[in-house]
C-alpha cells in the first residue's frame, strides 16, 4: 500500500470507468488530501473538498471491480475543477436534500442562524412541519433549518494516514454544533475486515465513551462484490458529535430500503421523511411507535442494470436513537450516546448481505425439532379446569399440537417461579402424565420483574437475589423499586452482573423440580414497568432529560416512561441510559445458559425484547398484536424483518392477541400462521376463547388443513434452520430474494418464501376467495 505522500496525481477527465463511479452532480473539487485505498477490487476514499475559505469532508465507501491491488488513481485539482458543478446556495438546495441542523426543539430562525445554518421554511408535498416551542419533537419532514453543504464546516481534517488494512483520520471541530458538550477531536478508524466487510468507527480522540458490550462480534470471509455503486456517502463537515447527541447522514444507493426494526411498517421502508425510533418499549404494535426491539440495520438493493446488487449497513450502538429516511434518498442517524461504529456489507446478493451480517453478530440458534410443531396458549385460563377443557377439545377434533403454554395467571400472586396450587391444582401431573407421556412439551412465562413485597424470608427469588447482590440499583446505590404485575413492588435482576447466571440458574432449576417445563417464555423485558421510573421518582439531570429525546413525539414519551430511570445502575456503575436496549438480550443470554444447565438439552426461549445478536441465544414473537385484518397483514412484514435481523424463529399470535377475533379472521390467520416459523395461537385474558375448537368447524378445518401441510414439510423446515444455524441467512424470505429480476417482487410483503422452494400466498382480506 502506498502512502498518501507517494500519490502521483493524474488527470482522469476522460476515463469512463472513473466517471461511472464518481458523483459529478454532488462533488465540487478535490485537493491533495484525496486518498484512494485499494484492497482486492475494493476502494475506500476520504475526500477533503475546498471552495475558497470553506472546507468540507466527504467520506465515500465504494467498490470498483477495475481497481487492482497495485494501482492508485488520483486527480489533478485544476483540471478536475473544470468538470465539477458549483453547489447551489441555501435557497437552491432541493427540499429532499436538506439535512436537519435544528432537530432538537425549540426550532427558530435565531437558533438556526446561530448554528451557521440555512433557514428557509417551506411547504411542499412532503411538508407538514410546524414551528414548536415545546419539548416534543416536531414531525419528521422537510427541515426549516438545514446545513449549507458547501459553506458549513463543522469538522475539518487534521490528519489522515493509512496502512494496508487500516486508515486513520483525525477531525477537529471548527464551528459549534449548538448542542452542549461538542467533542472537539474525533478520530475515524476504517478497517478492511474481509473482502466484503468494512468497519468505520467514529470515536472521541481524547476521552473514552461507552461502547456496546454485547454481542461479541464475529467475522467471516465472504465473496467480493462486482459493482462500483456508492453505498456509504457522508459529508463529514456536517457531522454533529457532542456528548449526548450525534448526528450523521449518508446518501442511499436507492430507495429500496429494508430493515430498521422493530416497527409496524411495510417491509420496504418509505423514504418520504420517516422516523424510526430505536428504544425498546412495552408498546403493542402501532404505526409510528417504537416497539419491543431495536435493530439499527438496513439493507438496500441498488439499481444497477439487471443485477440489482444489495448492500447492508449496521450501526453498532445501543443508545436510544432516531433513524430518519428522506427522499434524496438518504438516511440520518441520531443517537444520544456511545459512538458511531458502522459495519458495511457488500453482498452482492441480498441473501449474501444477510449471511454476512449474521456471521458478524452471531449465527442463529438451532431450535429443537419439537418447537416446529403447533403451540397452544392463552392469557386467562384462570384455572386447571379451563386449561384441561381447552386442551381436550382441540385434541378431540385432532388439531395437530406439540406444545402447551401458560401465562402469568398460573402463578401465585403473579410471582415468578411459583404456581397457584389452588386454582391450578394438578398442573404438575398434567405436565408429566399427559403432555410428556404423549411426547408433548410445556412452556411457562418468566418475567424479569421479581416481587419485592412478600414477607421476609418467604420468597426465595427476592431473598436470594438480595444476598447475591444481583438487583439493579438506583442512582443512590440502593435497590431500584418499581411495579409490574406483583402485588406491591418489583425489583429487576441485573443480568449484566457476574452473579446473574448463577442466580437465574438456581431459580429455574428449583422451579423445574416442581413444574417440569421444557422451554422459557421471557416477557416484559424491555424492561417494562407500570411506573415512569422508580417509586420515589427519578433524579433531574441530563440523563433523564437529554437535549434530544428520540421518539419524543409528545411530551409524555420521556425515556423513563413505562421503564426504569435512565440513571439506574447496573454492575460496575454502568447506566441504564446506555444498557436499556440490551437488557432483553442479556436476559436471553443468561436464560440460555440457565436452561442448558437445568435441562441439559438444546434451549428454546421466546423473548419479547430483542437487539442485534439476539437470535444467537433466543427467538421472538411480535407481542400484543391486535385481532384485526391489518395486523394480520403486517405480521408478514414483521417475520421477514426478523429473518433479516438474525431471528428466524418468529411469529405473531395467531388470530391476534388484543381484542376479539372473528371466525373468518381466525380461519384465515391459522392458514397464514401455520407457515410462521413459530406457530402459536395466543390471546388476552379479557378476550373470547380463540383456540381452533372453540370457534367451530370452519376454523377447525382451516387450521387442520394448513397445519397438516406444515407438518408434512417439517423436515424441510428443520433443514432450513440447520443451514442458517451453520451459515447465517433467512428461513422466511421475501420474494425478491429468489426472483431478483422481477421488479414487482421488491414491493411485495403479502407473500413470502420458505427457503428457495416453497411460496406462501395467504388470503389477507375479508370475503377473499382467491389470491
Amino acid at each position: 500500500m502506498m502512502s498518501h505522500s507517494q500519490f502521483n496525481h493524474k488527470r482522469l477527465k476522460n476515463d469512463p470507468e472513473f466517471e461511472s463511479i464518481m458523483d459529478f452532480d454532488n462533488v465540487e473539487l478535490f485537493n491533495r488530501d484525496t486518498l484512494y485505498y485499494p484492497h482486492q477490487r475494493s476502494w475506500l476514499s476520504f475526500i477533503h473538498e475546498q471552495r475558497l475559505e470553506f472546507q468540507r469532508v466527504l467520506a465515500i465507501v465504494r467498490y470498483n471491480q477495475n481497481v487492482e491491488n497495485d494501482s492508485i488513481k488520483t486527480l489533478d485539482d485544476e483540471a478536475y475543477i473544470a468538470q465539477m458543478k458549483i453547489f447551489e446556495q441555501c435557497q437552491l438546495v432541493r427540499p429532499e436534500d436538506r439535512i436537519d441542523c435544528n432537530p432538537d426543539p425549540p426550532i427558530s430562525k435565531e437558533i438556526c442562524e446561530k448554528r451557521g445554518c440555512c433557514w428557509n421554511p417551506i411547504k411542499e408535498k412532503y411538508s407538514n412541519y410546524t414551528l414548536r416551542t415545546t419539548k416534543a419533537l416536531p414531525p419528521v419532514d422537510i427541515p426549516f433549518c438545514y446545513f449549507d453543504p458547501i459553506d458549513h464546516v463543522g469538522y475539518k481534517i487534521i490528519e489522515n494516514r493509512s496502512e494496508e488494512t487500516h486508515t486513520y483520520v483525525h477531525l477537529k471541530r471548527v464551528h459549534p454544533s449548538g448542542f452542549p458538550g461538542d467533542i472537539q477531536n474525533v478520530k475515524i478508524d476504517i478497517y478492511q475486515l474481509t473482502d466484503q466487510m468494512i468497519r468505520i468507527k467514529f470515536s472521541d480522540l481524547e476521552n473514552p465513551r461507552f461502547e456496546v458490550p454485547v454481542p461479541k462480534l464475529k467475522r467471516t470471509l465472504i465473496r467480493r462484490r462486482e459493482n462500483g455503486q456508492a453505498v456509504f456517502h457522508v459529508n463529514l463537515a456536517l457531522l454533529i458529535y457532542s456528548d449526548q447527541f450525534i448526528q450523521m447522514t449518508t446518501r442511499l444507493p436507492s430507495d429500496f430500503v429494508y430493515g430498521l426494526g422493530e416497527h409496524r411498517e411495510p417491509f420496504r421502508k418509505p423514504t418520504n421523511w420517516k422516523r424510526y425510533t430505536m428504544f425498546n418499549r412495552d408498546q403493542y404494535p402501532l404505526p409510528d411507535m417504537a416497539l419491543y426491539g431495536s435493530h439499527p440495520f438496513y439493507m438496500t438493493v441498488e439499481e444497477y442494470n439487471d443485477k440489482r446488487p444489495a448492500s447492508g449497513v449496521f450501526l453498532f450502538n445501543s443508545n436510544a436513537m432516531d433513524i430518519i429516511t428522506q427522499p434524496q434518498p438518504a438516511i440520518t442517524f441520531r443517537t444520544i450516546g456511545g459512538i458511531l461504529d458502522f459495519f458495511l456489507f457488500f453482498g452482492p446478493k441480498a441473501e449474501d448481505v444477510v449471511c454476512q451480517y449474521h456471521n458478524l453478530i452471531g449465527l442463529p440458534l438451532m431450535p429443537p425439532f419439537w418447537s416446529l410443531g403447533f403451540h397452544l396458549s392463552r392469557f386467562g385460563y384462570r384455572n386447571m379446569s379451563n386449561l384441561l377443557a381447552t386442551f381436550t377439545r382441540n385434541r378431540d377434533v385432532e388439531i395437530p399440537m406439540d406444545v402447551q403454554w401458560t401465562d402469568i395467571d398460573i402463578m401465585d400472586s403473579n410471582n415468578d417461579f411459583t404456581y397457584d396450587e389452588k386454582n391450578f391444582k394438578g398442573l404438575p401431573d398434567f405436565i408429566n402424565k399427559v403432555l410428556h407421556k404423549n411426547g408433548m412439551k410445556f412452556i411457562p412465562m418468566f418475567d424479569p420483574g421479581i416481587s419485592a413485597g412478600e414477607a421476609p424470608n418467604s420468597y426465595q427469588p427476592f431473598d436470594v437475589g438480595l444476598q447475591m447482590n444481583v438487583f439493579i440499583k438506583n442512582s443512590s446505590d440502593h435497590v431500584f423499586y418499581g411495579k409490574v404485575w406483583n402485588r406491591k413492588s418489583t425489583v429487576w435482576p441485573d443480568f449484566f452482573h457476574p452473579n446473574a447466571t448463577l442466580y437465574w440458574t438456581r431459580m429455574l432449576s428449583q422451579y423445574h423440580k416442581t413444574i417440569s417445563f421444557d422451554g422459557a417464555w421471557i416477557d416484559m423485558n424491555e424492561p417494562s414497568n407500570f411506573l415512569d421510573g422508580q417509586n420515589i421518582g427519578c433524579p433531574k439531570n441530563d440523563f433523564e432529560t437529554p437535549p434530544y429525546t428520540p421518539g419524543m413525539v409528545d411530551e409524555s414519551l420521556t425515556l423513563k416512561r413505562k421503564t426504569l430511570c435512565m440513571t439506574a445502575r447496573h454492575y460496575n456503575g454502568q447506566l441504564h441510559y446506555n444498557l436499556h436496549n440490551l437488557y432483553g438480550l442479556q436476559e436471553a443470554i443468561v436464560t440460555n445458559d440457565a436452561l442448558k444447565n437445568t435441562l441439559k438439552k438444546r434451549p428454546f426461549i421466546i423473548s419479547r425484547a430483542t437487539a442485534p445478536g439476539h437470535g444467537h441465544w433466543a427467538y421472538h414473537w411480535t407481542g400484543d398484536i391486535v385481532s384485526d385484518w391489518s395486523s394480520m397483514n403486517w405480521s408478514i412484514s414483521s417475520i421477514l424483518n426478523f429473518n433479516l435481523f438474525g431471528i428466524p424463529m418468529v411469529g405473531a399470535d395467531i388470530c391476534g392477541f388484543n381484542g376479539n377475533t372473528t371466525e373468518e379472521l381466525c380461519a384465515r390467520w391459522h392458514q397464514l400462521g401455520a407457515f410462521y416459523t413459530f406457530a402459536r395461537n395466543h390471546n388476552t385474558d379479557d378476550g373470547i376463547d380463540q383456540d381452533p375448537a372453540a370457534l367451530g368447524p370452519h376454523v377447525v378445518q382451516a387450521a387442520k388443513n394448513a397445519l397438516r401441510i406444515r407438518y408434512a414439510h417439517l423436515s424441510y423446515l428443520y433443514t432450513l434452520f440447520y443451514n442458517v444455524h451453520k451459515n447465517g441467512g433467512t428461513v422466511l424470505r421475501p420474494l425478491f430474494f429468489e426472483f431478483s429480476d422481477d421488479e414487482n417482487a421488491y414491493k411485495i410483503d403479502s407473500q413470502f418464501m420458505w427457503g428457495k422452494s416453497m411460496m406462501i400466498a395467504p388470503a389477507l382480506s375479508p370475503n377473499q376467495k382467491k389470491v
